[in-house]
């Protein structure tokens, strides 16, 4: 036979029912389950009485017709083609009566806020609940039943629905929603706000003109919309094409500047308000016209002060001393400043290096090379980089020698 059902546990008590769920057995047996037979007895008795006719294979069963204040026993039995199970037995008997859960609203998170919507949308609002037995709901706006020719309530047993078609400015506000159970409460707020689109600007003037700018003022709109202006879109159209382009997004001033107009044309001025519903149908335009005229102005070159830039020779990296192997060509690199540009001269043991095959030397930005070809320890000895111009002359040294190979 099968092994005894699994978590026997209580879901749910009524004044006349008791509803159990338990879990499958661990071994079913071989020829598998036929279901469960579920038995109750009366505390204080020992006589067990079936409370179905049939073995069924579900893990929930409702007892019914029960007399409300009796305690009950209950015990599960898994049956199969091998016999019955140990029964599962409930520690304690079941009371039999309702249980009253406190009324409690839901409130979903995004109504926690202000919910806004446009005019003409629908709203439709579904806000859950809990109470046993059946709670009244009661939705009031400012102490008052609303309005059923435009909001529509329907209330189920765990959550109530709140409609409206076509959403006009005129529903929004606080709706306030209480579940009640014998004089138990939970309340709630729902805040809606249902917007649309700002009226115009008033009163828009172009205040002033000057060079490739002007400066433009208007007042704020008679009517928002029912929602905070966001800020102002101003465009400007030209003569020459009558076409409008927005100089300037969401300006949250009423004043601004537009700038980098083109001399020669003639403009016009419209703005816009913003709110969170989008721009205002209509535009407030300013009265007048920017003609942006060509201006002359005298030239007056820049006084750039005269710098002296004479300096005398200056070695700003001084020569290093350098070891090298017979045969194989070596550098030596030193850096100089002045000006006008300073000559160079190469010294070996204070004789000046002349024209001569073996030496290679070179002058760029400043960079000084002396490159010594093949050396051989003949070309050792103390080396010399002289700088000369007007203003004086600097020099630096250094010893090269140069061994044979190992």
């Amino acid at each position: 036979p099968p092994s005894s059902p699994l978590s026997l546990a209580v879901e749910e008590v009524s004044e006349n029912s008791v509803t159990l769920t338990w879990k499958v057995p661990e071994q079913t047996g071989r020829s598998g389950l036929d279901g469960y037979m579920v038995e109750i007895c009366k505390d204080g008795s020992t006589d067990w009485t079936a409370a179905n006719k049939e073995p069924f294979l579900s893990t929930r069963y409702t007892i019914q017709d029960l007399s409300s204040g009796d305690k009950i026993h209950v015990r599960v039995k898994a049956v199969s083609a091998s016999g019955a199970s140990v029964p599962a037995t409930l520690e304690q008997p079941v009371l039999i009566r309702e249980i009253l859960q406190l009324p409690r609203i839901r409130m979903p998170r995004h109504l926690r806020q202000t919910y806004v919507r446009r005019v003409g949308d629908a709203v439709n609002i579904m806000i859950p609940f809990q109470g046993k037995p059946q709670p009244e709901v009661i939705w009031t706006k400012g102490d008052q039943p609303l309005d059923t020719t435009r909001i529509n309530i329907r209330n189920t047993e765990k959550d109530t629905i709140f409609y409206i078609r076509q959403a006009q400015r005129s529903d929004s506000g606080k709706y306030d929603l209480a579940v009640r159970i014998n004089g138990a409460e939970d309340k709630a707020t729902l805040d809606i706000r249902v917007i649309e689109p700002p009226g115009p600007p008033q009163n828009m003037k172009l205040v002033d003109v000057w060079g490739f700018n002007v400066a433009l003022e208007w007042m704020p709109p008679v009517d928002n919309g029912n929602s905070e202006i966001k800020g102002y879109v101003v465009q400007k159209s030209d003569k020459k094409s009558g076409k409008w382009f927005t100089a300037l997004e969401r300006c949250t001033r009423t004043s601004c500047t537009i700038s980098d107009l083109i001399i020669g044309n003639t403009y016009s001025f419209r703005v816009f308000a913003e709110n969170a519903c989008g721009l205002s149908e209509k535009a407030a335009i300013a009265s007048g016209v920017a003609n942006i005229k060509k201006t002359k102005t005298a030239y007056q070159p820049e006084k750039i002060p005269q710098r002296d830039m004479m300096e005398p020779p200056k070695f700003t990296q001084p020569l290093t001393d350098r070891t090298t192997t017979r045969g194989y060509s070596t550098h030596l690199f030193c850096c100089v400043r002045g000006f006008p540009q300073p000559k160079i001269i190469w010294m070996k043991n204070q004789m000046e290096i002349r024209e001569d095959p073996k030496y290679i030397a070179m002058i760029e930005q400043g960079v000084c090379s002396l490159e010594i070809r093949k050396p051989s320890p003949f070309d050792g000895g103390i080396y010399t980089c002289k700088a000369v111009n007007p203003l004086g002359e600097a020099s630096v040294d250094c010893k090269l020698d140069v061994k044979g190979k190992i």
